[in-house]
């Protein structure tokens, strides 16, 4: 068994999903994972033409791949049966493709209305974090659980999930161990936005690194690659103090590269990348591949500056500013492991 990983760098919204759809084509993985997050967060990609927003259920299942639900996840069984019918709707046999862990937590109604009432960071409102809490409170409801609870007359959970299967991913993944099966781990959200690397208390209720794989069973000396996504700026959607509104690049970034978030719709803040944030969030997440996305957006807006720490480093044209960059982070990539990417571009 083999795995690969994609990891966001900073605050989501990085174009992991592009990602996600290059490797796809590139790799023949047999299985793709979602291990963190919840419908707090969102993959938006195209498909045969067609724009297609994931909020929980992996990508891979876009290419047939059979696609799990990790552990370390949150459900909204509403949101999720929108997402289930869309895909149905494509004619994606979802039934077959999609797994659910046991372990799962289920987000309640009651869950979404304390959140929505009681946000001080400006949350999505989708009862992330009363959920994790009452995960790690021991008073969490497990979807194994809900399973449990229903009989042959009143199957509740099916009217939500299909047919897809509730697995023990424990079991799945150790079954799979010495097998020459690939999988991918489809990472949501960002390093910054991590319970414990993030800027707290700005943060979400639970783990956006790497490591966090293992939380859904996979052993992590099976990892090949871990992908590195990041924005050539930063976007962030919250109540972090978080740019200089009177800057009127920001302004023009947010415009050039249509920056809202795909989970809430809300105009995303901006700011410059911050090269040292970047090089700490590589090592952290063991990232050996580092994708930099939206580079054309920079080079349209014709203003090349950099942040390292709070030193803000401005640039005459975007290839000095990119060799910064690469002279930067040469302790931890190798120059031919950064990819410098336009939106368009495919992976």
């Amino acid at each position: 068994m083999k795995s690969d990983i994609i990891v966001g760098l900073q605050y989501g919204d990085e174009g992991k999903g592009k990602v996600v759809l290059g490797l796809l084509e590139q790799n023949n993985y047999d299985v793709c994972l979602r291990f963190n997050g919840g419908p707090n967060a969102g993959h938006t990609v195209y498909h045969n033409d067609q724009k297609v927003i994931l909020h929980q259920i992996p990508c891979g299942i876009l290419y047939n791949k059979v696609s799990i639900i990790g552990s370390g996840c949150v459900i909204d069984l509403a949101k999720l049966k929108f997402e289930i019918d869309a895909l149905k709707a494509l004619d994606i046999d979802v039934d077959s493709l999609l797994k659910i862990s046991k372990n799962v937590h289920t987000i309640t109604q009651k869950h979404i209305e304390e959140d929505i009432s009681n946000d001080p960071i400006g949350s999505t409102g989708s009862g992330i974090r009363p959920v994790n809490r009452d995960k790690y409170d021991r008073k969490g409801i497990r979807i194994i659980k809900l399973k449990e609870r229903m009989t042959e007359e009143d199957n509740v959970l099916e009217e939500y999930i299909g047919k897809c299967e509730i697995i023990d991913t424990t079991e799945y993944f150790c079954n799979m161990f010495n097998t020459n099966k690939y999988v991918l781990c489809e990472g949501a959200q960002g390093f910054n936005l991590d319970i414990d690397f993030g800027h707290y208390p700005y943060v979400t209720s639970t783990h956006c690194v790497s490591g966090f794989i293992n939380s859904s069973g996979i052993p992590i000396n099976t990892v090949e690659n871990v992908y590195g996504i990041c924005k050539i700026y930063e976007t962030y959607v919250g109540k972090m103090e978080f740019e200089d509104t009177t800057e009127d690049s920001f302004q023009k970034l947010r415009e050039l590269g249509d920056e809202k978030g795909s989970t809430t719709g809300r105009d995303r803040q901006i700011n410059w990348l911050d090269v040292h944030r970047l090089n700490q969030a590589i090592i952290i997440n063991s990232v050996n591949k580092l994708i930099v996305n939206k580079c054309d957006i920079m080079e349209q807006l014709d203003d090349f500056t950099l942040k390292e720490n709070e030193k803000i480093m401005s640039f005459g044209d975007f290839e000095k500013m990119k060799r910064h960059i690469v002279v930067y982070l040469r302790n931890v990539l190798d120059e031919d492991d950064i990819i410098f990417s336009g939106n368009k571009d495919r992976i």
